[in-house]
């Protein structure tokens, strides 16, 4: 039983960090989408259906059983979507009005949020370990995007306030869809989660609308890498590490977008870090380590 727990968290730990790595390309591709035009009503619209398509074509070709649920239920599903196209949103507004290191750095307070919906929600008190890693690794964030030289009174405030609430519905979706994973599977989550919110999206948008811009070939590239990957696989990912490992080790976990976006940065551009970055990528991979040797994070359940 032990040695299936331990690898439960290994896999689901695994998730989370392939989950991050789509993240990290996502977020720079979607600021060369913003410079190349694409406004982010448009971008937002043009993920959550693309996504919703993708993975309703994954489900339909012999996944078929993962669209039965409760009538009851379809309320919650509602309210997910909703929740999931808050996130869409508020990260790429972000991201189009400040920097993607300060999005990110604003983003990744998320684990800070689903702590204390523990502690004032759900009445759990996390362990001394949970708080050391927490503070851990959104101090190493801090580092590795700079933070300690961004000027927040500079900085756009309505970028700044999307950040901040990204960081609260990023934390919202991992707490909510924790709940609905307790019954159905995580792409059964997901299926419904996108769908309700890519239908939202063209509610409050002309129906298809940004899908009639005539973008270039490099966008059109760019779109359905952040529809299909950026979203569709890395929250299926991300999902299935928060059915094995929680929503709390996930939303700590994935704080690994800015150490994967720095590693591909070096390899693909030649983007050498600063001595305080990598302190910050050490501080934050030492976290997650010390995240990994906990067999909980709460004192009472996990």
């Amino acid at each position: 039983m032990r040695t299936q727990n331990l690898n439960n968290q290994r896999k689901g730990c695994l998730y989370v960090v392939l989950a991050a790595a789509l993240w990290a390309v996502s977020g720079t591709t979607a600021k060369f989408l913003f410079n190349a035009g694409v406004t982010p009503f448009q971008l937002v619209q043009l993920r959550s259906t693309i996504a919703a398509v993708a993975v309703a074509c994954w489900v339909l070709l012999g996944r078929r059983g993962l669209l039965r649920i409760e009538r009851k239920d379809l309320p919650y599903f509602a309210v997910l979507g909703a929740i999931l196209a808050a996130v869409h949103f508020t990260y790429l507004y972000a991201i189009s009005r400040i920097q993607v290191a300060a999005a990110i750095l604003l983003q990744y307070q998320a684990p800070v949020f689903v702590v204390l919906f523990s502690v004032f929600v759900k009445r759990r008190k996390p362990l001394l370990s949970t708080i050391v890693t927490v503070a851990g690794a959104v101090a190493g964030c801090y580092i590795m995007t700079g933070g300690y030289d961004i000027n927040v009174f500079a900085l756009n405030k309505a970028g700044v306030s999307a950040g901040l609430a990204s960081a609260a519905v990023f934390a919202l979706y991992a707490v909510a869809s924790e709940y609905g994973m307790r019954s159905y599977s995580p792409w059964t989550v997901l299926f419904y989660a996108l769908s309700f919110g890519a239908f939202l999206w063209n509610v409050f948008q002309p129906p298809l609308s940004a899908f009639a811009v005539p973008y270039s070939a490099a966008s059109w590239c760019g779109i359905f890498f952040v529809g299909i990957f950026g979203t569709a696989v890395a929250f299926g990912l991300y999902n299935e590490g928060i059915r094995l490992i929680g929503a709390t080790r996930a939303s700590i976990t994935a704080i690994l977008e800015p150490v994967i976006a720095g590693v591909v940065s070096y390899f693909f551009i030649g983007e050498k870090a600063e001595l305080m970055q990598m302190a910050g990528a050490a501080l934050i991979v030492a976290s997650i380590l010390l995240l990994q040797t906990r067999k909980k994070v709460y004192a009472h359940g996990e």
